[in-house]
């Protein structure tokens, strides 16, 4: 029979949380022992359970042994990092310098005076903002055209719909004015012409 799923959150029977305790714990330090012994790795663990009694387990030497190791290889990494910034700040400061002195120069200030390698950076830099400059004037530029667009849309269906309308409210007496006496000869400027020709026969 297939074992239920374990839901992850604290068990709250402190008898079957102390009992899981025990077997995880036996369990995670066997599997560092084999992983160790199978990689050939260096493994510390340590466990401190929920009334503060330390676990620990070292696969080669001794934890104390690991821990300075550790803290070896953190200050190496922290030492790296902060030369990789320090070296990132230098080439910022480089490339700011150079742009400053670009912008003076475009606009006619300063000594003038730039060399081949600089004039090479302003002018990959020039490109670049060229480049974004395009891309956000297109980028606006259709979204005008999509607005206008939209605008059109909504005037046609307007449109349409009073058309329909007025098909609905006047129906043929609103194409009256087109039409020729010859296709409808009753259709006068007469509002009621066989009453006004009774009107003329009365004595």
């Amino acid at each position: 029979m297939a074992r239920g799923k374990i839901q992850m959150k604290r068990i709250e029977n402190p008898v079957h949380r102390q009992v899981t305790f025990c077997k995880r714990r036996a369990g995670l330090l066997k599997k560092a022992k084999e992983l160790s012994v199978l990689c050939d790795a260096e493994i510390g663990v340590l466990i401190f359970s929920a009334h503060g009694k330390l676990y620990e387990q070292a696969s080669k030497g001794s934890m104390q042994g690991l821990i300075e190791r550790y803290m070896k290889a953190e200050q190496v990494i922290k030492n790296k990092e902060v030369l990789d910034l320090k070296d990132e700040i230098s080439k910022l400061k480089l490339e700011i310098d150079v742009l400053q002195k670009g912008i003076r120069f475009v606009y006619g200030g300063g000594d003038g005076s730039m060399t081949l390698d600089e004039m090479n950076v302003l002018e990959k830099h020039l490109e670049l903002w060229m480049c974004h400059v395009r891309s956000a004037k297109m980028d606006i530029m259709f979204q005008e055209i999509q607005l206008l667009k939209n605008k059109e849309g909504i005037l046609k269906e307007a449109n349409k719909y009073l058309q329909d309308k007025m098909d609905e409210q006047y129906g043929i007496d609103s194409m009256a004015p087109m039409l020729t006496n010859t296709e409808y000869p009753l259709m006068t400027s007469n509002q009621y012409p066989l009453t006004i020709q009774n009107e003329i026969y009365q004595f």
